[in-house]
């Protein structure tokens, strides 16, 4: 298979897909004859910089390629650290090429809103030599990883919010309270239900030494800067530090860390198996992917995975939010199976809900049928290709592989399947997949919230 002069030859091709072209075997396959240095740097907050350096073609004729490689290099480091302003280190002309799509209006515009809303900045693509390329610089988030002390466990789902309050490890108080934090205006509603919440399990314990939230969207310091939680708060900035303050109504001395709920489920699973250097992949409504570093610390990335590309395919289906092709929520999500459900000769009531139509599908596999379970399979040979990209790109040692697509039989065909693409076409990745074990499913996205923060010694 050809695309842009590269040729790509995969062993393990998808049974559904026979156009899937792996991005990672692209790159490497594009990288083969490059001969010309380039460098790319990303930077987020407190100068933290994502450094990415690599080869081009000098050959003009090879213009269209090297657009299209450096633009894969961008991505990837923009959905896997985050960033405000994009440095191309050594070529005029790939600058000119980047600077244009992330503009309003470009390419990536999607891309470009998305990140000037997470960092409240305005959105940037500067030139530099390559010698004049930034230094690598990042900070991992130091966690205690400790169930000591007294402790707050939040999390804040889209229906429910559950709290745990902890000590020394034992969970003497938990609440699940319906709510309908996506169809409300008003912030306050969301301030008075965390503060509920939170007074709640502080009611339960003697002091409160540190409390740890889960959240659904992007995470800054602390900060939920994009998130369906608040979908309907017209002024977002309203409810930027709203975790902070209703920590201040227990007390205003008292620690918080707020982190991504995929970061807190890469926790609980590093937690419970005794882990680290993980990487936790959640395939539900979208793909939601969370990272625990050699230190078994969070870093702070974005992990919006979802947004980055698996496929090079020209072919590949287009995300309808971002609107580009060949992005990971279309390979490892509810959508996932029902777009492979046409060339498995499933035939779907359009009238159900999306969650319905992959239900009907597990249903069928469950059953035996064998196109509902090509899809899993081929799911599954998606997976295998693309843990070799998230290997290149985290060095991870495991993968937790969660939500309700990997439920039920169809998880078992795309467990087996992902093992056998990568033992067959990637022996030399020392990758482990992991699935969540009972006590994983004990912990809680809560409980597993409480171990966030640093604690300092016990208050008298």
């Amino acid at each position: 298979m050809q695309f842009l002069g590269i040729e790509t030859t995969i062993k393990n091709q998808p049974k559904l897909d026979p156009n899937f072209i792996p991005i990672d075997i692209w790159m490497k396959n594009f990288s083969q004859k490059a001969d010309q240095a380039i460098a790319i740097a990303v930077e987020r907050e407190k100068g933290r910089m994502a450094v990415e350096k690599v080869k081009i073609y000098s050959q003009p004729e090879m213009q269209d390629a090297n657009h299209y490689f450096i633009e894969q290099v961008v991505k990837l480091l923009l959905w896997m650290k985050g960033g405000f302003r994009i440095y191309i280190c050594g070529d005029p002309d790939i600058y000119a090429h980047i600077a244009k799509a992330y503009s309003y209006g470009g390419k990536r515009d999607f891309d470009v809103h998305f990140m000037e809303r997470v960092y409240s900045r305005s959105f940037e693509v500067c030139y530099r030599t390559y010698d004049q390329c930034p230094a690598e610089n990042d900070e991992a988030i130091e966690l205690s990883r400790s169930m000591a002390g007294c402790r707050i466990g939040f999390d804040a789902g889209g229906s429910d919010r559950k709290v745990s309050a902890i000590i020394d490890g034992k969970v003497v108080f938990s609440e699940e309270v319906v709510w309908f934090p996506k169809l409300q205006e008003d912030p306050a509603y969301h301030f008075e239900g965390i503060v509920s919440a939170f007074r709640s399990a502080a009611e339960h314990l003697p002091h409160v030494d540190g409390i740890g939230v889960s959240s659904a969207g992007v995470i800054v310091d602390h900060k939920p800067m994009v998130s369906s939680l608040f979908i309907k708060v017209p002024d977002q900035t309203s409810v930027e530090d709203i975790f902070l303050r209703a920590a201040k109504e227990i007390d205003p001395d008292i620690p918080i860390v707020v982190c991504n709920d995929g970061d807190v489920s890469a926790l609980a699973g590093g937690y419970s198996l005794g882990l680290k250097n993980l990487i936790g992949m959640a395939m539900g409504t979208s793909e939601a992917v969370g990272f625990l570093n050699q230190e078994g610390n969070i870093t702070g990335w974005l992990n919006e995975l979802a947004f980055a590309p698996v496929d090079a395919s020209p072919l590949a289906m287009q995300d309808e939010w971002s609107g580009d092709i060949g992005c990971g929520c279309k390979y490892f999500s509810q959508d996932a199976v029902i777009k492979l459900a046409p060339p498995a000769g499933i035939q779907l009531d359009e009238n159900l809900p999306l969650a319905e139509k992959l239900k009907v599908i597990q249903e069928k596999a469950a059953a035996g049928e064998p196109g509902a379970q090509d899809i899993f399979t081929t799911i599954g040979t998606y997976l295998g290709h693309t843990l070799a990209l998230y290997y290149d790109m985290y060095g991870c040692t495991y993968v937790l592989l969660l939500g309700r697509v990997m439920s039920g039989v169809g998880g078992e065909l795309i467990y087996q399947e992902a093992e056998r693409v990568l033992k067959d076409e990637y022996p030399q990745i020392p990758l482990q997949m992991k699935l969540p074990d009972e006590n994983f499913r004990r912990l809680g996205q809560s409980a597993a919230a409480a171990m966030l923060p640093p604690i300092q010694e016990e208050r008298k």
